[in-house]
């Protein structure tokens, strides 16, 4: 009887054995292998879930599949410091009427020195690092939220003349050629196109002409044909606002002027770097309206 025993006993504590193996193997497994029997759904519970809330117990390797699959959070969303990612307003290349205000202001408060062109290049961006130095910021040279409403607080809403001011340069003198007509009247002595109509100023904008390599023309001559969208077939550079008035020689808007001022020069024809002004004057001016070229 007690041998009877005996080996019932330890059939028993041999199944225990079994169970408690085959418990521990599931807990391990992979939560996604889809175990369906009575040992792969039992420790899906507490262990786990007791082990991470117990004071002072140290963290199992065999959590929960939920906390095990749970995405971490991106580390792009968020700077070292957890703040968010500054969005940036206005860049290098951005051509919009914002950059526009964005040079007004900056003019206003002597951080640039020129009219705005409404184009943020390489002058612009030095504007905008000179004065994120001054507040304190990161020199950039783009435009991110926290620079743009500290440009805000520190200067006024411009005014319609200081978005949009005749030129940089001063007008001199019309030629007396440009006194009857409608004439495109240039001066290389003060560097300025202005659009005149029977001796009236309508218009006018900063120019810059050729190299002594490649110089523009001067003497009178007419619009011979116009091109809103030109691509030259000599440089391969765009040409927005062509109007022709000597073989090859235009005035157009170039995009260079707009970045670089007079740190450069045309192929010979008449660059204008406000886009929006000359695409006004582009409407206006027909093919056979002259222009004058002179000192």
């Amino acid at each position: 009887m007690k041998r009877t025993t005996s080996v019932i006993r330890r059939a028993v504590l041999a199944a225990a054995a079994v169970a408690l193996a085959a418990g521990c193997t599931a807990q391990a497994a992979d939560p996604g292998a889809g175990g369906t029997g009575p040992s792969a759904k039992a420790p899906s519970t507490a262990p786990s879930t007791t082990a991470s809330t117990a004071p002072g117990a140290s963290a199992s390797p065999s959590t929960s599949p939920t906390t095990d699959d749970a995405k971490p959070p991106s580390p792009s969303a968020t700077t070292s410091s957890g703040a968010p990612a500054a969005e940036v307003l206005m860049k290098d290349g951005d051509e919009t009427e914002q950059v526009r205000e964005l040079q007004a202001r900056l003019r206003q408060l002597d951080h640039f020195d020129r009219a705005p062109t409404g184009f943020y290049g390489t002058m612009t961006a030095g504007s905008v690092k000179a004065f994120q130095k001054k507040q304190g910021l990161e020199r950039t040279g783009s435009v991110d939220r926290t620079t743009w409403e500290r440009l805000l607080a520190a200067s006024r809403k411009p005014t319609a003349d200081e978005l949009k001011p005749s030129t940089t340069n001063k007008l001199d003198t019309p030629d007396a050629r440009c006194m009857t007509g409608r004439v495109l009247c240039i001066s290389k002595e003060s560097r300025t196109l202005a659009w005149m109509i029977d001796g009236r100023v309508v218009s006018s904008m900063d120019v810059r002409f050729g190299s002594e390599n490649t110089p523009t023309r001067e003497g009178t001559f007419s619009v011979g044909w116009k091109a809103r969208k030109w691509t030259s077939t000599i440089y391969h550079t765009p040409m927005p606002y062509a109007m022709f008035f000597s073989g090859g020689q235009a005035v157009h808007y170039s995009s260079d002027f707009a970045a670089r001022g007079y740190n450069g020069a045309s192929h010979g024809c008449v660059n204008v770097r406000d886009r929006a002004k000359l695409s006004a004057l582009f409407d206006q001016v027909k093919v056979g309206d002259k222009v004058v070229v002179h000192w």
